[in-house]
């Protein structure tokens, strides 16, 4: 057992199975948790000097974020990674509601009770680290992803704010980590896979994002946004009209879209 533990949220795949391995490789004994099966975690995370957990549970409600915390056996954190989070294409009015609402659910809800309940113990040692994936999608109106846009302009927010409350506290650290599209699950997943931004092929390595986020996070700093282009993306969003923003976002988003060129 390393004298070390993080936890690692959507860690079955994508950034944050690369956050695993980057907490792996610097002697972090793991929980790894997702709502998705895991492929032999064990192997894939680390090397003989760590311990590798997995657990396969909901985090869109208290309840399993609460065996989340179970699973932990009352062992402190010393990092987490928040990286749970899930999207939904399509117009809005067209979303069935229990889908928009587990959207809303995993990415807020369940994300800032996770937060709260470990950042009272890292604030009552005042020791820890937290990286919490946001997006530069928070900085856009989502046309035909709106959900998400706006739980991520959510995450964006307020983690911004919570790092002001936690100041006087200078042995923990909150990161929020920013990236644009990636290639990972979340488009198929979020039923995208026929809009531009779905087939966009110069979509951000997962890895490359994580190792961002990583480095970001133990150099310090409140947040980074991954990937040169997305950096010029945020800085234009801040002076763009939001109806500019929405209607760009429409031509990425729209169902059909990869085939309208």
């Amino acid at each position: 057992m390393a004298d070390k533990f993080a936890i690692i949220t959507g860690a079955s795949t994508g950034i944050g199975a690369e956050l695993a391995e980057l907490a792996a490789s610097d002697g972090y004994d793991l929980l790894v948790v997702a709502d998705t099966p895991f492929v032999d975690a064990s192997a894939g995370f680390g090397g003989a000097n760590v311990e590798v957990r997995t657990l396969e549970v909901d985090l869109s409600t208290f309840d399993g974020v609460d065996r989340l915390l179970a699973a932990t056996d009352g062992r402190p954190v010393d990092l987490l990674c928040a990286n749970a989070g899930h999207g939904l294409g399509r117009a809005f009015l067209e979303q069935d509601p229990a889908a928009w609402r587990h959207v809303l659910d995993t990415n807020v809800t369940g994300t800032l009770y996770l937060l709260q309940k470990v950042l009272k113990e890292m604030t009552a040692r005042n020791a820890g680290k937290v990286l919490v994936t946001g997006s530069i999608a928070g900085f856009i109106p989502g046309s035909f992803n709106a959900v998400y846009n706006g739980t991520k302009a959510f995450v964006d927010n307020f983690t911004d704010a919570l790092r002001n409350e936690l100041k006087d506290y200078d042995g923990v650290t909150l990161t929020t980590l920013m990236p644009g599209p990636v290639e990972t699950e979340f488009f198929a997943r979020g039923d995208m896979m026929d809009t531009k931004v779905g087939q966009d092929p110069k979509k951000s390595d997962p890895s490359d994002v994580a190792r961002d986020g990583y480095e970001a996070l133990f150099a310090g700093k409140d947040s980074i946004v991954s990937g040169w282009k997305n950096k010029i993306q945020q800085a234009a969003a801040n002076v763009t009209p939001a109806g500019v923003l929405a209607e760009q976002h429409r031509k990425m988003a729209e169902p059909g879209s990869a085939s309208n060129d």
